[in-house]
């Protein structure tokens, strides 16, 4: 004969509800966890591509070895422009009257001469020749102008007149270490004479920090072992 099942006590009923009918019993209560949507929950936002970080267009400047921010090429930029403005009025104030004299004594021997015009070989001997002799000149000049100014002014502070007023400063790479003649000679090196002398160099080195990592170095500075930083605001 088959027992009926034992009687079990049904757990305690709560308030009935207000519209009547059996209320649910009572019992421990689970909290909802409640997750905050994200734009890929709302209609009309993509899903993000993988790999986004939220924060990623906040990272921190590129600093040097030793922990100063380093210099951006707009500010480098403008610094150079400096310089070549001053080493531009030096020269113009050291051979602008040297030209003046080629040029009228040119015009006076022109005036002097016959119906015929003047003697070829007189033009090139009074005018073609020295006025060679200048530009060969004024490229030496700035060659021993920039030595001077780029390596043995630069070399008391690590800084030119240009770089003085955009608040830049050359420094080693190597934290700790000296600046000294040799690295800012092999700047000039690369900078000027290469530059000069190898066509296109020049802006091969001006634009190569633009994509070097991660101290945005130009080549001259890679030749010499050194950086460029920001030391003020």
């Amino acid at each position: 004969m088959t027992q009926p099942p034992p009687n079990t006590t049904p757990p305690p009923a709560g308030p009935p509800p207000p519209g009547g009918g059996v209320a649910p019993p009572a019992g421990p209560t689970v909290p909802v966890q409640h997750t905050p949507p994200t734009y890929a929950d709302l209609p009309g936002y993509p899903s993000p591509p993988p790999g986004y970080a939220p924060y990623a267009a906040f990272a921190p400047p590129p600093v040097a070895p030793d922990g100063q921010p380093l210099a951006s090429f707009g500010d480098r930029l403008l610094a150079w422009l400096i310089d070549t403005a001053v080493a531009s009025a030096v020269a113009m104030v050291v051979f602008l009257p040297i030209f003046f004299v080629i040029i009228f004594r040119a015009v006076g021997n022109i005036e002097q001469s016959g119906p015929e015009g003047p003697d070829p070989s007189a033009v090139w001997a009074d005018f073609f020749f020295p006025l060679l002799a200048a530009d060969l000149g004024i490229i030496a000049f700035l060659f021993v102008f920039y030595w001077l100014y780029h390596v043995e002014y630069a070399r008391r502070t690590g800084q030119t007149l240009g770089k003085r007023v955009m608040k830049l400063r050359i420094i080693p790479a190597s934290p700790g270490a000296t600046l000294t003649r040799g690295m800012l000679g092999k700047r000039w090196l690369v900078e000027f004479v290469a530059g000069s002398l190898v066509p296109f160099l020049n802006y091969l080195d001006g634009f190569w920090q633009l994509w070097d990592k991660p101290w945005q170095q130009c080549l001259h500075d890679k030749f010499a072992g050194t950086v460029v930083v920001k030391v003020g605001p």
